[in-house]
């Protein structure tokens, strides 16, 4: 009996130890916390600003938009995405538009073709209005849109699969005023988007025209009306809830939480600069930390102002670690690889070479893939409705913060 009993049990272990490698179920309990997409997003960005190549740039592309397939939900900012994909190719056709009819300082041999220039004045020296047109200038333009398409599309990728009302639950007191201003903005546009897409099939299904500025202008005015009823719930709302209360403090500590406030954020913006800049790297690091120090403390104590209770504190697990630091991963990657693959990361375009696909770089940026892999698994579209963390309750309108933002 005792060997009849263990057999299944050893069996059984690899099965158990698979279990829980595995992904769960996403639920209130285990959803990850707005701060890690936003840091795992941010790397990728950050990747995206080290190097022009249009493979690397692509690849980037790739990883955000299978992890945002894999991992996000129906909620309405999840379907941002998409806006964020044309924005971005909106960005690169602009981008060329402009390389084509002013001109570029990109000498080049290839003539594509020629456009009627127009005589300017002296004033206007080192300005052209059309001319010739190359194919190198017209290949820089490109990778240089794609760069900042990527950028946004990388940003995109965090607006989707990030609740914006958590971020609340993350931000010290200090900042908890204007975190609401931001949430508020960010769930606007989502919110927007859906309700385009919301008014676009009702009125396909009636037979409608849904193109054309005559079916934009019967689209946007129900869109507009709705984003200020949701205004107008939302300003009700937080009035209702005690917003902008706050405590007396001494008038050494508001003096003192101001100047390591603002130290700290410049610190913080010239060591980010420092950091995306192609030579800021040596001085960029120790000014990012030196900033986020000061900022942090002037943070801490300013929260001594916020009067505000936290409800349901987000807990940062070892999955959120994970995704949070594969975008970190990422990034330090790519700004090493700008050394050791200088030439890879920014391809020529005089004379025109095309670009290759550095293996270390490119094998860095699929660690990005990590959240498809460890983030908890989202139920199916329809079934979470009521289970996303953070949702407004039922009869709540629509893009209003609930009691469980708020607080």
């Amino acid at each position: 009996m005792t060997a009849s009993t263990s057999a299944p049990a050893g069996r059984t272990a690899p099965a158990r130890r698979r279990r829980a490698l595995r992904a769960p179920a996403a639920n209130r309990s285990n959803a990850l916390p707005a701060g890690a997409w936003w840091l795992w997003a941010l790397g990728l960005a950050t990747a995206a600003s080290r190097t022009t190549n249009p493979l690397l740039l692509g690849l980037l592309v790739g990883v955000a938009g299978y992890v945002v397939a894999a991992r996000r939900t129906d909620a309405p900012w999840a379907r941002s995405y998409g806006a964020f994909i044309r924005i971005g190719l909106f960005v690169v056709a602009v981008r060329l538009v402009f390389s084509v009819f002013l001109g570029s300082p990109i000498p080049g041999t290839h003539t594509v073709f020629t456009l009627p220039e127009v005589p300017l004045p002296d004033w206007a020296k080192g300005v052209r209005l059309g001319g010739r047109v190359t194919a190198e200038q017209l290949v820089f333009a490109l990778y240089d849109g794609a760069k900042l398409a990527t950028l946004l599309i990388c940003i995109g990728a965090a607006n989707s699969l990030a609740n914006p009302a958590r971020l609340l639950k993350s931000l010290p007191g200090a900042l908890y005023e204007a975190g609401v201003a931001v949430v508020v903005a960010m769930t606007f546009a989502p919110n927007m988007v859906a309700d385009v897409m919301r008014l676009r099939t009702a009125r396909r299904l009636r037979g409608r025209p849904t193109g054309g500025i005559k079916a934009v202008l019967q689209i946007g005015l129900p869109v507009l009306e709705g984003a200020l009823e949701r205004s107008v719930a939302v300003a009700a709302s937080m009035d209702a809830r005690g917003y902008g209360r706050t405590a007396q403090v001494p008038p050494a500590i508001r003096r003192t939480t101001n100047v390591l406030t603002l130290g700290g954020l410049l610190g913080v913006c010239a060591g980010t600069y420092g950091l995306l800049a192609a030579q800021g790297a040596v001085y960029g690091v120790p000014l990012l930390i030196a900033g986020l120090v000061a900022a942090l403390a002037g943070l801490r104590l300013g929260g001594a102002r916020s009067v505000r209770t936290r409800y349901r504190p987000d807990r940062w697990g070892v999955r959120a670690w994970l995704v949070a630091g594969s975008g970190v991963v990422v990034a330090v990657a790519m700004i090493w690889a700008g050394g050791a693959y200088g030439e890879a990361l920014h391809p020529g375009v005089v004379p025109l070479t095309a670009p290759v696909l550095p293996l270390w770089p490119a094998a860095a940026v699929l660690i990005g893939l990590l959240p498809a892999v460890v983030a908890p698994v989202p139920p199916p579209v329809g079934a979470s409705a009521g289970m996303s963390a953070g949702a407004a309750p039922v009869g709540a309108p629509v893009g209003a913060p609930n009691s469980k933002e708020i607080q």
